[in-house]
C-alpha cells in the first residue's frame, strides 16, 4: 500500500513536469500528511526530487550542456509559497518585465506584491521578497493582466516601443488580450491605450 501511494505521488510529480514547485498539501487527496512527508523524503533522498526550501520541493530541470540540474524556477517557487499561505501575489515591475520577456535583465531583488505580510524567503543562492501591497493594487483582473500592468508601470509610457507591443501580443492569447482590455479600461489612460494596441482595437 505504501509503495502504491508513493508511486501515485511520483506519477503526479512527473506529470507536473520539470521546474514545477510543489508541497505536501498538493497530495492530500492521495494520503495523510504524515505518509506524504515520508514519501517526499524518500524521493528526495533518491535524488528524484529536490527540496528547495522548507516544505517546498521541485522536479529539477536538467541541462546536459550545463552539466546538471538548473537552479529552482523562482516564479514557480513563489506561486507555491503563495498557495501554501493562501496569499494573492503579483510580480513587481522589474521582475514582471523579465518574466514577460520585455527585459533580459534579472533584477537584483526578486519582489512580489502580496496581500500577506512582508517576508523574505531564501531560495538557494537567491531570495524572494514578498512586499505587502494595498488591496487596490491586487484587485481585479487575472494574473496575466496584472503581470502586464506591473511591467508597463515599470517601463513607463515612454518605454513602450514596437518591440514591447510585439512581445506582448505574442505572450497573450486572444482571450487574455480581451481580459487585459477589460481590466485596464477604468485605469491609467496610457496603459489602456497600450492594451488597445495589443488587442488590435482602433483608438
Amino acid at each position: 500500500m505504501a509503495k502504491a501511494m508513493k508511486d501515485r505521488i511520483q506519477t503526479r510529480i512527473e506529470r507536473l513536469g520539470p521546474g514545477k514547485a510543489f508541497m505536501a498539501k498538493d497530495f492530500l487527496d492521495i494520503a495523510s500528511r504524515g505518509s506524504i512527508d515520508v514519501a517526499l523524503g524518500t524521493l528526495t533522498r533518491a535524488g528524484t526530487i529536490r527540496r528547495i526550501q522548507r516544505g517546498l520541493y521541485d522536479l529539477p530541470r536538467v541541462s546536459a550542456s550545463l552539466g546538471g540540474a538548473l537552479s529552482p524556477d523562482i516564479d514557480e517557487a513563489a506561486r507555491a509559497i503563495a498557495r501554501r499561505n493562501r496569499w494573492t501575489i503579483i510580480p513587481d515591475g522589474p521582475w514582471a518585465a523579465n518574466l514577460l520577456g520585455l527585459s533580459t535583465q534579472v533584477p537584483a531583488k526578486v519582489v512580489y506584491l502580496s496581500d500577506g505580510p512582508a517576508k523574505k524567503v531564501p531560495l538557494g543562492r537567491r531570495s524572494i521578497q514578498f512586499k505587502h501591497a494595498r488591496p487596490q493594487t491586487l484587485a481585479g483582473g487575472d494574473r496575466k493582466s496584472a503581470l502586464v500592468i506591473q511591467a508597463l508601470r515599470h517601463l513607463g509610457k515612454d518605454g513602450v516601443d514596437a518591440r514591447t507591443l510585439s512581445t506582448l501580443r505574442k505572450s497573450l492569447s486572444e482571450p487574455e488580450r480581451k481580459r487585459l482590455l477589460k481590466t485596464t479600461r477604468l485605469g491609467v489612460e496610457w496603459i489602456y491605450g497600450v492594451a488597445k494596441k495589443i488587442a488590435g482595437v482602433q483608438a
